[in-house]
C-alpha cells in the first residue's frame, strides 16, 4: 500500500490529525544567538534561523516534535519551512540546505518510528516546504510591474533541492504549505514531480483577508482550478486566521475539492503585540465545529498552537464521522483570479 493509500484509508474512517506551529514552541524557548548559530561558523547573525536548530540543537526540535506526536498527531511535519536557498540567502546560510533538510526529515522520521513501536500507531512525516520570501506572480517594484525577482525555472530548482533532501531524511510527503502565490506553489509542484512523479503532495493557501483569497488575487475556488491537475492527496488552508474566521472558506473548499480537505489554523487572531492569546480549549471547540458540519479530513495548529492544542483538537474530533469526498463533475475548470467552469 502506498503512503497516499493509507493516509486515505486511515482518513475514511475517522479525522486525522496534523501538528502544530515549530516556531511557537522555538520563540517560547527563549533562544539566544549562539543557541542558533552553535558550532558553524556563519558570518551572520543567526537568530531567528530556526531551520538551522536541526543541525545545532536537534536535541531541541526532537523535544517539539516528540510533544506534537504524544499530543496525538497522526501527521508530523518537519521544520523546514524556510529551508530553501532562497530564504536562507538572509542568514547567508545557503551551502547547509541539503544538510538542514535532512537532519529535519531524520529527526521527525526517529521520533515517529520510536513512537510506532511504543504504541503500534503509524505517524506520517510531511517535509515541509514553506513558500519562499519571494513572489513570481507580482512585482516588488512598483514603477515596474513587469519586474520579477526570480522565474519559474529557479524556483522550481530551489525546491527541487529541498524536496530531495527530505525524501532523503525520511520525508514521505512534499507539503507545499502557506501559499500566498499559487504561481509559487506550482513551482513547488512541479518540482516534487521532478524528484519523484509518486510523491504525495498535500497542499495548503492562506488567505488574506476575509475574502478568501490569498495575495495573488486568486478565490479559493480559483485556486483549487489552478492546482488541481496535481492530484494532491489534501488541499486546504493554514495560517490567516483563526478557526472562526476560516470556517466559512473551509466549507466553500470542501464542496468543490475532490480530495481530502486538510485545514490548521492561528490559536485565533493575534493581540496588539503579534502574540496568540487563544488557549487550547477554545480553538478545540472552534474545530469542533468543522467536524460538525462533516468540512474537514485532517485538522491540525498553524501560529501559536502548542501541543496542548494539538491535544485538546485530537481529542475533540475523535468519533465525528469525516468528510465524504464530493463526486464532482467532470467539466473543465479553467482559473483567473475567479474560476470559469465550462458545462457539458
Amino acid at each position: 500500500m502506498t503512503i497516499s493509500e493509507e493516509i486515505r484509508s486511515e482518513a475514511s474512517r475517522r479525522i486525522l490529525v496534523k501538528d502544530g506551529a515549530f516556531g511557537t514552541q522555538i520563540q517560547a524557548r527563549k533562544l539566544g544567538e549562539a543557541d542558533y548559530r552553535g558550532s558553524t561558523d556563519l558570518v551572520r547573525d543567526q537568530k531567528g534561523n530556526n531551520d538551522l536548530l536541526n543541525l545545532t540543537r536537534p536535541d531541541l526540535i526532537r523535544e517539539i516534535v516528540d510533544d506534537f506526536a504524544q499530543s496525538g498527531a497522526d501527521i508530523l511535519a518537519t521544520n523546514s519551512f524556510n529551508a530553501n536557498r532562497i530564504s536562507q540567502a538572509d542568514y547567508g546560510a545557503e551551502a547547509l540546505v541539503r544538510d538542514i533538510n535532512v537532519a529535519a526529515a531524520r529527526i521527525v522520521r526517529e521520533v515517529a518510528d520510536r513512537h510506532a513501536k511504543k504504541d503500534g500507531r503509524r505517524r506520517f512525516i510531511a517535509g515541509a516546504l514553506g513558500p519562499t520570501n519571494k513572489t513570481l506572480s507580482l512585482s516588488p517594484n512598483v514603477n515596474d510591474p513587469g519586474y520579477r525577482e526570480i522565474d519559474f525555472d529557479t524556483l522550481s530548482d530551489v525546491y527541487v533541492e529541498q524536496i530531495e533532501a527530505l525524501v532523503e531524511g525520511g520525508a514521505e510527503i512534499a507539503l507545499i504549505e502557506t501559499v500566498f502565490d499559487t504561481l509559487n506553489a506550482k513551482a513547488a509542484i512541479h518540482a516534487a514531480r521532478r524528484v519523484d512523479p509518486a510523491l504525495p503532495i498535500m497542499l495548503s493557501m492562506t488567505i488574506t483577508d476575509l475574502s478568501g483569497r490569498n495575495l495573488s488575487g486568486h478565490s479559493i475556488e480559483a485556486f483549487w482550478a489552478s492546482v488541481r491537475h496535481a492530484r494532491p492527496l489534501s488541499v486546504g488552508l493554514n495560517c490567516s486566521f483563526g478557526a472562526s474566521q476560516l470556517r466559512s472558506h473551509i466549507a466553500a473548499l470542501s464542496e468543490v475539492a475532490d480530495t481530502l480537505i486538510m485545514a490548521y489554523p492561528n490559536a485565533g487572531l493575534p493581540n496588539d503585540l503579534g502574540e496568540y492569546d487563544e488557549d487550547a480549549a477554545t480553538t478545540a471547540a472552534q474545530v469542533r465545529e468543522w467536524a460538525e458540519q462533516g468540512i474537514v479530513n485532517i485538522v491540525g495548529g498553524c501560529c501559536g498552537t502548542t501541543p496542548a492544542h494539538i491535544k485538546a483538537i485530537a481529542d475533540i474530533v475523535r468519533g465525528f464521522t469525516p468528510r465524504s469526498i464530493p463526486e464532482v463533475p467532470r467539466w473543465t475548470r479553467l482559473s483567473g483570479i475567479e474560476p470559469m467552469v465550462i458545462a457539458a
